[in-house]
């Protein structure tokens, strides 16, 4: 086994030394900004929860029954949010936030001006803007890799 080799006191450090030092000191301050990116989450997009309240409408049926109410006529979730798809394209830039999407496009039928609801197997109804906003209070981002989910 080797003696430990120590530096007697007053010599100076080598420049390798130095240099490698400096080199991982560069390097780990400019890493953590990174790091601290993705590890700190991003708000939401709009985008994200306008997706978010429309998967929501379209998963509707795995609230024990409940049905999208439109007109006084009953839709399971797939109509329902294909019917808030073309809402939201015909609204076009007047959308700009989740909440834009619930006024424009989640509250009443802009035909008939009857305004939308959520029925649940018992019997209750909720208005679906208020179901919506319900929905959008509760909504965390996903993380990456995964999906948009209700």
């Amino acid at each position: 086994m080797l003696p430990a080799t120590r530096r007697p006191p007053g010599r100076p450090v080598p420049a390798c030394l130095c240099r490698t030092l400096l080199t991982w000191l560069l390097f780990v301050l400019l890493l953590t900004p990174a790091l601290a990116q993705r590890l700190v989450p991003s708000p939401p997009t709009e985008q994200q929860k306008i997706d978010y309240l429309i998967a929501t409408i379209a998963t509707i049926a795995t609230l024990h029954g409940a049905s999208f109410i439109r007109n006084g006529s009953a839709y399971d979730g797939a109509q329902a949010a294909a019917h808030m798809r073309l809402k939201l394209r015909f609204a076009g830039s007047r959308v700009k936030t989740a909440d834009d999407f619930i006024v424009y496009c989640a509250t009443s039928s802009s035909v008939s001006g009857a305004r939308y609801s959520i029925r649940f197997a018992d019997g209750h109804s909720i208005d679906a803007a208020t179901f919506l906003r319900g929905r959008l209070a509760v909504f965390r981002p996903p993380g990456p890799g995964t999906s948009v989910r209700p």
